[in-house]
């Protein structure tokens, strides 16, 4: 699966960068934003802080619609957080686009989050039925309602104490006036990078935003670590309560999300995808003339197959770069719209071929069924699909938008099935074993989404969203964008 479909590819949560220690850090944290991008395009937000005073600006859309040159001098401060949001939870309100900002009894809090948090229905509940009020529809609201209770009084012993109160996937980057503060769920389910800039110190989603801003990559936030930087410089340590329970990387970071610039993980995503390529190459071979790839997340898989096929690789699809990432795209006609813009067929290419078509995965199957359907118009004599990855069978709850099997191809109908109804020559799938072999710690990586077996506890929001038995305060959408404290 490529970067670009509504119906073919899975939406992630969110980006988050931060910086403390640099000057004029909006700028910067607009460079790491930028680089981002494909990790939401619903939303952004800088927060930003000279010790003193606290400004952000957010907005709906994308990076460099929300923000313009004259942004900086609204955003001054050497300590800064960002985000870029796709809502795996939550509507698209600007009340939803983070970082949340908030006053505490103790000054203003910024929060920004990546991933989903399984028990934010029940702590939404708890803290609704005690008469707390919900300004957002986002599972991250949460975290406000555990900092700002009483029961945690010292910073930041209240932070750890708060994280630990909290279940499923996450990434948080925390600021106050004079601090930024970076944590990652027990189990490591999403990325999180340090890197530094001169004296001071950078956070990053992706390594890949810490190479555009000039940081020097230093090491992954630790699961279950709480890391600090302020005046007195950087402090770590565990939040976690129960250490030791294993990690459950999201593997499908390396499958879809990550650019393949990146550093995920302590894996070279596009080595890992090159890799996955080589092996489905032979698990799965083909008699073919070409192979081709759906860009951009099937490239490396493709030039795998081909190094281990020996079928020479060709640009069979070509991608219209001035469409956005549609799969993340939060309205389903914008997506399948901007589907069909995104990708044309190299005519010259395909016609008369046997053709090899390597896509990283295969979710819904609607959006794969057209590109087949393009594939023979213009002349592809056979179309042999094959997928970089299992087939995707269970629901994801831990930052991934497919939450229920209904909405899955494969946890619907066997590959043959799915083979008829893509109208393809043949489908191959890499097995769990090719998988993982590329990895230097596979027991390291959550694969629930191919097998089932989930790391932790997930009945409480099976069948359900989050927060669907905790109904959102619903507000006006005239909430200013633009605010300081």
């Amino acid at each position: 699966m490529a970067l670009n479909d509504p119906e073919r590819y899975p939406r992630e949560a969110c980006g988050l960068f931060g910086v403390y220690g640099v000057p004029d850090a909006a700028p910067l944290i607009y460079q790491g934003l930028f680089s981002l991008q494909h990790r939401g395009q619903e939303g952004a937000g800088i927060v930003t802080s000279d010790g003193q005073k606290v400004r952000s600006i957010k907005g709906i859309g994308l990076v460099n619609d929300v923000f313009t040159a004259r942004s900086w001098d609204e955003l001054p401060g050497h300590i800064g957080i960002g985000h870029v949001r796709y809502s795996t939870t939550g509507s698209t309100r600007i009340q939803n686009v983070q970082p949340l900002v908030v006053e505490c009894s103790d000054g203003i809090w910024a929060i920004a989050h990546n991933g989903n948090l399984t028990n934010a229905g029940s702590l939404r509940r708890m803290y609704r039925d005690a008469g707390a009020i919900f300004q957002t529809s986002t599972d991250s609201e949460v975290l406000v309602h555990l900092l700002a209770d009483p029961m945690y009084r010292l910073r930041p012993l209240r932070v750890a104490r708060a994280l630990n109160e909290l279940k499923g996937a996450f990434t948080f980057l925390l600021m106050t006036r004079d601090c930024v503060m970076a944590a990652r769920d027990p189990l490591g389910f999403k990325p999180l990078s340090i890197g530094r800039l001169g004296k001071g110190y950078v956070f990053a989603s992706e390594t890949c935003a810490l190479v555009q801003t000039g940081a020097e990559y230093i090491r992954d936030v630790q699961p279950g670590e709480l890391v600090v930087v302020d005046k007195n410089g950087m402090s770590c340590s565990p939040f976690a309560s129960a250490p030791g329970q294993g990690q459950a990387q999201c593997i499908f970071e390396h499958v879809y999300f990550a650019r393949p610039d990146s550093q995920v993980f302590g894996e070279s995503v596009h080595g890992i995808r090159c890799q996955l390529g080589l092996r489905l190459a032979r698990e799965q071979p083909t008699d073919a003339d070409i192979v081709i790839a759906v860009p951009d997340s099937g490239n490396a898989a493709a030039l795998g197959y081909s190094r281990g096929s020996g079928i020479p690789l060709d640009y069979g699809f070509i991608r219209n770069h001035y469409v956005g990432r549609t799969f993340i795209m939060p309205e389903a006609h914008q997506r399948s719209d901007s589907a069909d813009m995104k990708l044309a067929v190299v005519r010259d290419v395909v016609n008369g071929k046997r053709v090899v078509v390597v896509d990283d995965s295969i979710i819904r199957g609607t959006t794969a069924r057209r590109r087949v359907a393009a594939l023979k118009q213009a002349g592809a004599r056979e179309i042999h699909l094959r997928i970089a990855c299992p087939p995707v069978m269970h629901p994801c709850f831990f930052g991934i938008d497919f939450p229920t099997q209904a909405e899955l191809i494969a946890g619907q109908r066997s590959v043959d099935e799915i083979c008829r109804f893509l109208n393809a020559d043949s489908l191959g799938y890499l097995s769990m074993e090719g998988l993982l072999a590329p990895f230097r710690f596979p027991r390291a990586y959550c694969t629930a989404c191919f097998s089932g077996t989930y790391p932790v506890d997930v009945s409480a929001v099976q069948g359900k969203t989050a927060l669907e038995d905790g109904a959102p305060l619903q507000q006006g959408e005239g909430l200013l964008p633009k605010f300081s404290f």
